[in-house]
């Protein structure tokens, strides 16, 4: 890599990038291997001329439809959000994260149902499960419903990782992906004024990289993607994770700085050892314990489930609009 290649550049060689947007604009320019979506970025793209004609296409379909309305803007929101996923897939190479209703975190059966609706969904405008990761809160019904998943073929991403013990559950259910959130870790560690000297003492640094480690050195292939970062330093600390979802913003300042970037990750051997599984006891008592972990992941998944509360009223007031 030459010397003035740009930061974003040598990043891309250490660990998949991947686009912490939906917007279709900042997907094109950015290049990104994988991006994702979500009620938030589906709100969003309700503004967006590129997604006008799939919006008034829903937005129509409704229109012709009786029964419950609250149903009908639900199956709106499912297929608005396939449809902003289907027009990224369009984009990148790789995969779109699609997050499940955030209200069903703590249902394990209509997590999966929501899941297999959203694959079969895709199927029908040509995009393959091999293009989707299903975005699930680790809960410890989310843990469950990624297990049963992955058993059916649907690879998952879960998310709202704060906790060692929420990350190893997800690896022994099999989940193909877990974002551990570096920025909100640091936030809660911040707000009680506990500001790391470092950057290597940076509390969200500091735990993806233990997950990496221990990830490798159990043998495990779920993949580990850093998430929700706050400063271009917490992705360089993180150089050579499996993963990274950047927000456009810090992709483009990466990608105007230069100078080196060194690799401060690298996959360890994997160490023949057995560990006891991790059961639903544990992982309340765990979780239980760290009081981090309990608050950012109730604010996570009460945020995610605002956000599609937000997106639902906003469609029906569409609706009611043209009704």
């Amino acid at each position: 890599m030459p010397a003035s290649a740009s930061r974003l550049q040598q990043l891309r060689d250490m660990s998949v990038v991947v686009a912490d947007t939906g917007d279709f604009d900042a997907v094109k320019r950015l290049r990104p291997v994988d991006c994702t979506t979500n009620p938030t970025l589906v709100r969003k793209a309700l503004d967006l001329p590129v997604y006008a004609e799939a919006i008034e296409r829903e937005l129509a379909w409704a229109r012709s439809q009786a029964g419950d309305p609250a149903a009908r803007v639900e199956e709106v929101v499912d297929r608005l959000t396939i449809a902003v996923g289907a027009a990224l897939a369009g984009l990148v190479p790789g995969r779109v994260s699609t997050e499940v209703d955030a209200d069903l975190a703590f249902d394990t059966a209509a997590t999966v149902r929501k899941a297999h609706k959203f694959i079969d969904m895709y199927a029908a405008l040509g995009i393959g499960r091999e293009r989707v990761l299903i975005k699930i809160a680790s809960t410890w019904e989310g843990v469950e419903a990624a297990r049963q998943l992955q058993r059916d073929g649907i690879d998952c991403n879960l998310t709202l990782i704060f906790n060692r013990t929420q990350a190893l559950a997800c690896s022994e259910a099999g989940a193909f992906l877990i974002s551990p959130f570096v920025g909100r870790i640091l936030d809660w560690h911040v707000a009680r004024g506990e500001v790391p000297s470092s950057i290597d003492a940076d509390p969200g640094v500091v735990f993806v990289r233990g997950v990496y480690e221990e990830f490798k050195r159990r043998g495990s292939s779920t993949v580990v993607m850093g998430a929700s970062f706050r400063s271009t330093a917490q992705i360089e600390a993180l150089a050579g994770c499996d993963r990274l979802t950047i927000s456009p913003d810090l992709l483009e300042k990466l990608e105007s700085e230069t100078g080196e970037l060194p690799r401060r990750l690298f996959p360890v051997s994997a160490e023949a050892a057995t560990h006891a599984p991790i059961d639903a006891p544990r992982f309340a008592r765990d979780m239980a314990a760290d009081a981090m972990a309990t608050d950012k992941l109730r604010e996570g998944v009460d945020a995610f489930a605002g956000d599609l509360a937000a997106l639902r009223q906003t469609l029906a007031g569409r609706l009611s609009a043209a009704a």
